[in-house]
């Protein structure tokens, strides 16, 4: 999978230092993924909330945050739409951003 853009999570774990090792860790195992529908993405993290419109929800340190991505599996790519704490995460519409 290509992972649009990793810049957003780097400037997130800057932040949230917390958040660093986690997301480092996400990214590379998104990056070395093929999957090709969300009931693969769904083997691999279980915790993962499947929307509409290809839109998962990522817990991120223990839940601690949210990470949320729309995916084109027939492209193998993955745009980052939001990341942020729970508080950030309660003010948004999940299945819009």
């Amino acid at each position: 999978m290509r992972i649009i853009s990793k810049k957003i999570l780097r400037a997130f774990w800057i932040a949230h230092a917390d958040s660093e090792q986690q997301l480092k860790s996400w990214f590379k195992e998104t990056s070395n993924a093929e999957w090709k529908n969300s009931n693969e993405v769904k083997i691999e993290y279980p915790s993962a909330s499947i929307l509409n419109d290809n839109r998962i929800i990522f817990n991120i340190k223990g839940n601690s945050y949210r990470l949320i991505v729309r995916i084109n599996y027939h492209y193998q790519m993955i745009w980052i739409r939001f990341i942020g704490t729970h508080e950030e995460y309660d003010k948004i519409n999940a299945t819009e951003i």
